[in-house]
């Protein structure tokens, strides 16, 4: 048996692999946040409502209207985005020149609202959400069994976080993104409806949310409290990769969960706060994250 100091290299892989499961949805939610930070500077703490949101609608979807799963996949994120299109369009917008408190404070509310609301629907404890047939079972890496499902989930992930900063960072619709947000009047100046630009970003950072709660959803179990447990960690990530940094969210959500999945290995105590420690340390070493830009 082929050790690495002291742990069984079967372990040790596992554990990475794992570690890389939930790095995507690390990478998946911390996208989103980054690109409303990014590219509107709202700080979005509705964005575990919105994830949660995202796994009620595929479970509410496949109970009471037949919708199965791979069809949620483009439903619910569809149905949330538009949602938060509403939310930018009817709340947002009008604090849109305040500070950023204002922002973070009134999607903290909505978050309290939604999750409050579910609670009240649904109770606390978790429903399950059945896994599409054509993705059961599993293979054998020779280390490890992995489940057809979570291979699934980072392929998907990545696939989608691939497709995002290709998006932003190489097409014209990105460059019109990026300027609209720095110099507003000379893009509706050359012609460019730049509130309409700033509607369909938040909503397609809220999308993200929701597509990684459908994701989630045969994995864990659909509760109101999810996106919450969750959400915490997630700032962390964005924190240490830089506020507002595409690449920045994406390395460093799938660099975390890698990080995590190791320390659970050698130092299984410190897996639950390893995040939040690396993010300490980047804040006094490095105040705008890794890949952020000095401001």
């Amino acid at each position: 048996m082929t050790l690495v100091f002291g742990v069984p290299l079967s372990v040790l892989l596992g554990q990475l692999l794992l570690g890389l499961i939930n790095g995507s949805f690390y990478a998946l939610l911390s996208l989103g946040l980054a690109i409303i930070f990014g590219l509107l500077r709202i700080i979005n703490f509705a964005h575990g409502a919105q994830y949660m949101l995202g796994a009620f609608a595929a479970f509410l979807g496949l109970n009471y209207l037949g919708i199965n799963y791979w069809m949620a996949l483009l439903l619910s994120p569809l149905l949330i985005g538009l949602l938060g299109m509403g939310i930018e369009r009817g709340l947002l917008r009008r604090i849109a020149g305040e500070d950023h408190l204002y922002g973070l404070l009134l999607t903290f509310g909505l978050a309290l609202i939604v999750e409050g609301s579910f609670v009240k629907l649904f109770g606390v404890s978790g429903s399950p959400y059945p896994m599409p047939d054509l993705l059961k079972g599993g293979h054998n890496l020779g280390f490890m069994f992995l489940p057809t499902y979570r291979g699934w989930v980072i392929v998907a992930a990545l696939t989608v976080c691939f497709v995002t900063w290709y998006m932003i960072e190489r097409t014209r619709l990105g460059s019109y993104l990026r300027a609209g947000t720095e110099n507003p009047r000379l893009m509706q100046a050359f012609g460019i409806n730049v509130p309409v630009l700033v509607t369909l970003t938040y909503g397609y950072g809220v999308a993200l949310a929701a597509f990684a709660g459908v994701l989630a959803a045969p994995i864990y179990a659909v509760t109101p409290g999810m996106g919450s447990n969750l959400l915490i960690v997630v700032f962390a990530v964005v924190v240490i990769g830089g506020m507002g940094s595409i690449m920045g969210a994406i390395v460093t959500g799938l660099a975390m969960g890698l990080i995590e999945g190791l320390t659970k290995v050698f130092y299984p105590e410190a897996a639950n706060t390893v995040i939040f420690v690396i993010m300490v340390l980047v804040l006094l070493l490095r105040p705008a994250g890794l890949f952020g830009k000095e401001a």
